[in-house]
């Protein structure tokens, strides 16, 4: 049964259109979740639905008596109430009141606001974002509409609305950037493009497979269409005159030819592998032990980092993920323990609150004036960075990330949240580390430019240290997981996330086994198990590493070779010879990893 419908909506912002003509029917049992880059309107046309943001033109249509339950991306509290009786207002809003105080404060236990009398002024944007959530998932609605529901909800909390929004009895409208959630809750995404919206019947997996169905399409009309026009400007230049009316019609077809509209190529971001060298000393964690209060956020914590290291650390919130992040770039000083940095680590530091990157400098702690345009933000870091390719300004490495010449001499206040944070991607990477600590990435960054991110980081030639609760990202990206245990330990487990998940469930490790002994079991668990199919993770090794261990074994012929030509330059004979031993080190060990997927592969049959 229909319930809203968006008829011909248009919404223009700085002269910018970024909803034009849009129609979207919504029935009763549609879950729909909306995908696009940043800026594209998602969160507008969510507002707009929802009755909290105007359109310029058209008109939302609701059926007699839906109600409406909306999440927005930055939600706002009345200070001079508390936390539970915002929540509370916006539960009962419009409805007789009735006793659901117990089941409420239990939510929002769930959701991590263990002092539900507290004021809204005392929480951070995250707790604000949980709360709101639970007044949202909580308000009777037929239409549920969640801006960015997983934001700041750690992996036991999306698996909790994850069930419970599969559950959901009505329509569901929202935007995420979190793919295993989609693929599990929506029956429908909604591709917001260019001001046009796109609507697939199928979850975020299915999707991928139509879009490029209807991309091919749209090719493959285009090319027809172009040898069409070919020939009838042929037939022009020979002197057509509109002589009868089967001429005039081949005429008027000829003018709608040349003024079709062609289908645009996505602006994908590009961005070479960027960093400086790295040394044989990378970073050292020894005994590492820190606590706010009586609590013990973590204890004798000891790692080397190795050169190609790729870390997820994962926990639920205030376990102390960040701190420790904090920690290894020198932002906070642990209670007990030694750090050691190599003196050619180069940490680059992606925030989750926008504020400073890097390691030193006159950037550390220091605010982003909005007022700033978007390259001088950038030139603060490097007018030009050296790449493989050759020097590349810093305009045009904004073009890269797609800000074109109009957004780049724009404030930074006019960007959206996720256009901010894709700028603040981009001044981590200019400046070229060697070492990337990412603290939730995943956050506001779009789809598109998080699988650009991914790509990037598996040609980075340096360390990856990442706190995410994205599942996907995990699997994709990490070869590590770091966990943070209730009683301040951190258990390693080699592979993605969703290894680290099965081993998890498949060994029950007894909580008074030394952590050492917890880790070996830990890893040694999910080698003798009987596996149904590949991980997200393996599958995509398996896929790509044979590509990967010819570019590494070209890449060391090449050095092979400058070592010939430089026999003369001791010097440089040394730094060439330790290069292509951690090259060929590397092709070992990809070998290595090869033949392990293989054999799981044989196995799997």
């Amino acid at each position: 049964m229909n319930i809203l419908n968006l008829e011909n909506v248009s919404k223009t912002y700085m002269s910018k259109k970024v909803l034009s003509n849009v129609c979207i029917g919504i029935d009763d049992e549609d879950k729909i979740g909306v995908v696009g880059a940043n800026g594209t309107g998602k969160s507008t046309i969510l507002g707009i639905t929802a009755g909290a943001i105007e359109a310029d033109e058209g008109a939302v249509v609701k059926g007699a008596g839906i109600r409406i339950s909306y999440l927005p991306q930055e939600p706002v509290f009345d200070e001079n109430r508390t936390v539970l009786e915002n929540v509370t207002a916006a539960i009962y809003a419009g409805e007789d009141h009735w006793d659901k105080m117990g089941e409420i404060k239990a939510n929002l236990a769930k959701f991590g606001i263990d002092d539900p009398e507290c004021s809204p002024s005392i929480l951070s944007g995250g707790q604000k974002k949980r709360a709101a959530l639970v007044g949202a998932i909580m308000t009777p609605a037929d239409l549920l509409i969640l801006d960015e529901p997983t934001n700041h909800l750690d992996s036991e909390m999306i698996e909790w609305l994850e069930e419970y929004l599969k559950r959901y009895r009505g329509a569901i409208f929202m935007v995420t950037h979190d793919r295993y959630f989609l693929d599990e809750v929506t029956n429908q995404i909604v591709e917001i493009d260019k001001g046009n919206a796109y609507r697939y019947t199928a979850n975020y997996s299915g999707y991928l497979e139509l879009k490029e169905q209807r991309m091919d399409y749209e090719q493959a009309a285009e090319r027809k269409a172009a040898a069409l026009y070919k020939k009838d400007l042929a037939w022009m230049l020979r002197g057509a005159r509109a002589r009868s009316t089967k001429q005039k019609a081949h005429i008027k077809r000829f003018e709608e030819l040349k003024d079709r509209k062609k289908p645009e190529e996505e602006r994908a971001m590009e961005l070479s592998s960027l960093s400086v060298r790295m040394g044989n000393k990378t970073i050292i964690l020894d005994g590492l032990t820190k606590k706010y209060g009586e609590r013990t956020l973590f204890s004798d914590f000891s790692y080397h980092f190795k050169k190609l290291d790729r870390i997820g650390i994962i926990g639920p919130n205030g376990c102390g993920k960040t701190t420790l992040l904090k920690c290894i770039t020198g932002d906070v000083t642990p209670d007990r323990g030694t750090i050691e940095i190599g003196q050619t680590i180069e940490i680059g530091y992606f925030r989750q609150d926008n504020v400073a990157v890097g390691t030193g400098g006159e950037a550390a702690g220091k605010i982003i004036d909005e007022n700033m345009r978007v390259i001088d933000y950038i030139k603060e870091t490097a007018e030009y960075i050296h790449t493989k390719d050759g020097p590349v300004s810093a305009s045009l490495m904004c073009e890269r990330f797609l800000f074109d010449g109009n957004m780049q001499y724009a404030p930074i206040s006019k960007l959206s949240g996720g256009e901010r944070r894709r700028l603040f991607l981009l001044k981590v990477l200019m400046g070229a580390p060697n070492v990337i600590v990412l603290d939730e990435p995943t956050n506001d960054l779009d789809i598109a430019t998080l699988r650009i991110l991914e790509d990037y980081l598996d040609t980075f030639a340096g360390i990856v240290i990442t706190v995410s609760h994205d599942r996907y990202f995990l699997d994709r990206v990490v070869t590590t997981i770091f966990s943070f245990e209730p009683d301040g330990s951190i258990l390693r487990s080699e592979g993605g996330y969703s290894e680290y998940l099965e081993k998890r469930m498949e060994s029950a490790i007894p909580t008074d086994k030394p952590k050492a002994e917890k880790q070996t079991e830990n890893r040694d668990a999910g080698r003798t198990r009987e596996k149904k199919k590949l991980s997200f993770k393996e599958q995509y090794d398996y896929d790509h590493i044979e590509e990967e261990i010819e570019t590494l074994e070209k890449r060391s012929e090449k050095l092979e070779r400058l070592m010939a030509d430089a026999s003369s330059d001791y010097s440089k004979l040394i730094e060439l010879g330790k290069e292509k031993e951690a090259v060929d080190q590397e092709i070992e060990r990809k070998f290595e990893r090869f033949m392990e997927l293989q054999e799981l592969v044989d196995k799997i049959g």
